[in-house]
């Protein structure tokens, strides 16, 4: 599947599942343990505001503090919408996948940046959907690629504290809880 299409649809999946937060669940407790379901989705959504000036050739000097706090206000729902909109258009301009990205890791290229947000979508719009009752079903296509892509950096994400240790599963699993525990989730986790 093309970047930019398994990119779009994890961008969709995780709007969809926000769309599905009920009016009593933005307190909810997610699978990671610091964060409610409100806290979540303001960090999804933060992550999609700070791609558009990253996209565009920006260094973290440049934006700045623009993006800290919350990113929701009084319409959780359309800051969701509107965040991966312009995410989407930021990184669908023409030249953008050859682009440098200015991350606070150093100088990343874009299709890198590109799998990174695609993992931030998938993981944790799988947090979400568990966290209010939603399918937990992720896009198969999308699952793939992100697999693929993250064999190669488990090891790394693991030594700087990106993300938690992998959870053992048995070797029937699928390849979504698969991607799931290699993110240091239980592909089983309820509230």
């Amino acid at each position: 599947m093309d970047l930019l299409e398994t990119y779009r649809r994890s961008l969709v999946e995780f709007t969809d599942r926000v769309e599905q937060v009920g009016a009593g669940q933005w307190s909810a407790p997610t699978p990671c343990a610091d964060w409610d379901v409100r806290t979540l989705v303001n960090h999804v959504v933060g992550e999609d505001r700070w791609s558009v000036p990253l996209f565009a050739g920006r260094t973290i000097a440049e934006v700045g503090d623009r993006y800290d706090g919350d990113q929701l206000g009084t319409d959780p729902v359309e800051a969701a919408r509107d965040a991966a909109a312009q995410a989407e258009l930021a990184a669908t301009h023409p030249g953008v996948r050859e682009r440098t990205v200015h991350l606070s890791a150093g100088d990343t290229p874009a299709e890198e940046y590109l799998h990174q947000l695609i993992a931030e979508h998938l993981v944790h719009g799988w947090d979400l959907a568990v966290a209010i009752g939603a399918d937990p079903r992720l896009d198969a296509g999308a699952v793939a690629e992100c697999a693929r892509w993250f064999t190669r950096r488990a090891g790394d994400y693991q030594q700087f504290g990106l993300t938690r240790p992998e959870v053992g599963l048995p070797t029937a699993a699928d390849e979504q809880d698969r991607l799931i525990a290699a993110f240091g989730r239980d592909p089983e986790w309820t509230p």
